[in-house]
């Protein structure tokens, strides 16, 4: 029997659920994910951020977060809080108001950035609901 797991963008468990979560999991999400690894490329983009960001998995999946897909973001709010929380091996869980700028329109989104020492990948959620 196939149970589909209810996760929402501000649950306490949310970076276990993706850590463990098979692709098709995440792409049924209604909020944004990206995970990318320590050097910063993205290695997993769900289905609701590719639809909602207009950019294809081709285009995001193995590039630089911070200076490919999206240098928005590349800044002491978003990008430094990464580096800083790895320099600390600290975890992180952090959610921002933000407003996103490249290849679009102004959109005011909030961010969850998600990191822990433990995790091969660090995740920035995307919540476009106000």
């Amino acid at each position: 029997m196939n149970e589909t797991i209810a996760i929402g963008f501000d649950d306490a468990h949310v970076l276990g659920f993706l850590g463990d979560a098979r692709e098709q999991e995440i792409d049924e999400l209604e909020f944004g994910v990206i995970g990318f690894d320590t050097a910063g490329v993205v290695r997993r983009y769900n289905a609701t951020e590719s639809k909602l960001a207009g950019l294809s998995p081709q285009r995001v999946l193995d590039h630089h977060l911070f200076t490919v897909v999206a240098p928005c973001m590349n800044n002491f709010m978003v990008a430094q809080r990464f580096e800083d929380a790895a320099a600390a091996s600290a975890e992180l869980d952090v959610t921002i108001d933000y407003v996103l700028t490249l290849r679009m329109r102004p959109v005011k989104v909030r961010l969850r950035l998600l990191a822990h020492p433990r995790q091969e990948l660090r995740y920035v959620l995307v919540s476009r609901r106000a």
